[in-house]
């Protein structure tokens, strides 16, 4: 007795067309169907971790800041608790965020600390590279400052009234201390202001690196009129070439600002140099 392909329903399944074809018609659907049962909870979590990196990204959340709670994070993005957790962990082992027992999760500075940590010993320990960071600076902020005049929208523009009035009040009143915290918040409001996330961020990384240099700059600065007022003059011209949209006049008022901030400081040090050279001389003679 003969037997036909059709009497095997498995087999009389592919009559027709190639064995190839009939199993994508029938595995890929079930495939499909499958991942869109498991995936749901994984690319809402995945989203939530991008948001949340894009806040870091954009200076909205910063180093040392802390995350509100899974319950108020569920309620701000509309989402289950579980997702949040998921979005939390994954940016933990990323290193994003850290989790410390009775402290909440915080923002780290992984982002600036790669780039921080080693420069800073060695431009303490390597004087020639003073000059070098400090090119970069005006290269750095002569773009920023381009930027900001170009891109910066009204929230920008909010903050960056309010920072150079404080900066310029804090010069007013000849307060060292406010105006050495002013002067780093003006010039980071430029930076984040250019809309450049690397420029945000490089900005806030080389501001720490070299914070003793603008520390010590100004604290010099402050002992000489003139040169405070020139400081003074030179934050409220790039201020109000931003302000004016002008890219160009922006750049090259931060750039000057910068140069000047450079040769203030090599002439520091070399004033230092001379004194420590003359007292020697006198302890000699």
């Amino acid at each position: 007795m003969g037997h036909s392909l059709s009497n095997y329903p498995v087999i009389g399944l592919f009559r027709g067309e190639t064995l190839l074809r009939k199993i994508n018609n029938l595995v890929l659907p079930l495939f499909t169907f499958m991942v869109r049962l498991a995936s749901p909870v994984v690319r809402l979590a995945d989203t939530l971790v991008t948001e949340i990196e894009k806040q870091i990204l954009d200076g909205a959340l910063r180093p040392g800041d802390r995350i509100p709670s899974e319950r108020q994070l569920a309620e701000d993005f509309g989402v289950s608790r579980p997702s949040i957790r998921e979005a939390l962990q994954k940016l933990v082992a990323k290193g994003m965020l850290v989790t410390r027992h009775g402290g909440g999760t915080t923002v780290t500075d992984k982002l600036e600390a790669p780039f921080v940590d080693p420069w800073q010993d060695m431009v303490k320990d390597h004087p020639m590279l003073h000059r070098d960071v400090l090119e970069v600076r005006e290269m750095l902020e002569g773009q920023a400052a381009e930027l900001a005049a170009q891109r910066a929208t009204d929230i920008d523009m909010a903050r960056l009234d309010k920072a150079f009035a404080v900066l310029d009040e804090a010069y007013a009143n000849k307060d060292l201390e406010k105006s050495i915290a002013a002067d780093v918040a003006f010039h980071q409001a430029i930076a984040e202001a250019s809309h450049n996330v690397l420029i945000g961020h490089l900005t806030a990384s080389l501001m720490r690196v070299i914070h003793d240099h603008v520390t010590n700059n100004l604290k010099h600065s402050h002992t000489r009129p003139a040169h405070w007022e020139q400081l003074r003059s030179q934050h409220r011209a790039i201020w109000k070439a931003i302000k004016a949209n002008k890219s160009d006049k922006a750049g090259v008022a931060a750039k000057e600002h910068s140069v000047y901030i450079r040769e203030s400081i090599e002439s520091n040090a070399l004033d230092a140099h001379r004194r420590v050279s003359a007292l020697r001389r006198a302890d000699a003679a």
